[in-house]
């Protein structure tokens, strides 16, 4: 069940696949996310919706999210799902509403190739429907290597080692499996290392939106808005990456 401060309401959708410009598609089974995380690109949605609650603070429900997918995977070309690009697919309420899990029924039944992108131990739920995809990957967002810093900008996300070891069970699993280092935070100088043997690879992106400013300068640490840091550790993690043979691309 989501925190009683967070305003759920379920909604029907007019569509659920859209294009995207990382993948061929984009499947959002929520609206908002409880997960609240302070620099996310993703707090421009809230200005298409009708809530004035802070990003964060609501969430609408697709409840009809595998019913449009059902026809959907019908009439588009088969390509790339990316599960999700605004919401996290297992954040809290999927526990009760299964919509991430309904849509990939719908796509495991399909064949649909499927890469899923979140933060949360849920997602372990369904490592019955992940074997049944020919072609998936699952990866773990993890901007820092700190739980100290996860608490100061991803105060409502689960546990930096909880993500770490959720991929350990992946790849036990036989699963492909990625880490999203993105938005590069501070300490990150061992998660690499913390990440050998459990990651195929691992993709790594700076801060490149400015919600989260404010935190870093009540902190004192502007230092780490800047190129040079981001140059610096990226270059670090390449190094490492390479050092451990695990494959590494650098997105900026």
């Amino acid at each position: 069940m989501p925190e009683s401060n967070i305003t759920v309401q379920e909604k029907i959708a007019r569509s659920i696949l859209s294009t995207s410009k990382v993948h061929t598609y984009t499947l959002n089974a929520y609206t908002g996310c409880e997960h609240a995380c302070s620099y996310c690109y993703a707090r421009f949605m809230k200005k298409y919706t009708k809530h004035d609650e802070a990003w964060g603070k609501f969430v609408d429900v697709k409840t009809n999210a595998a019913e449009l997918l059902k026809k959907e995977v019908l009439k588009k070309q088969k390509g790339k799902v990316w599960m999700s690009g605004t919401c996290d697919p297992y954040q809290p309420l999927e526990k009760e509403y299964e919509i991430t899990r309904s849509c990939l029924e719908v796509l495991a039944a399909e064949d649909w190739p499927v890469i899923i992108q979140t933060r949360s131990p849920l997602v372990l739920r369904d490592l019955d429907l992940f074997q049944q995809f020919t072609d998936i990957e699952i990866g773990l967002s993890i901007p820092t290597g700190h739980d100290r810093v996860r608490e100061i900008f991803e105060p409502s996300a689960p546990a930096i080692i909880d993500r770490i070891n959720v991929l350990k069970e992946l790849k036990v699993a036989g699963l492909r499996t990625y880490a999203m280092i993105a938005p590069l935070l501070p300490r990150t100088e061992n998660l690499v290392t913390s990440l050998a043997g459990v990651v195929d690879y691992i993709i790594v992106d700076k801060l490149n939106y400015h919600y989260a400013d404010h935190i870093f300068k009540k902190l004192n640490r502007e230092q780490y808005l800047k190129n040079e840091y981001s140059r610096t550790a990226a270059n670090q993690m390449k190094k490492e990456c390479d050092r451990l043979n695990i494959k590494c691309q650098v997105v900026f």
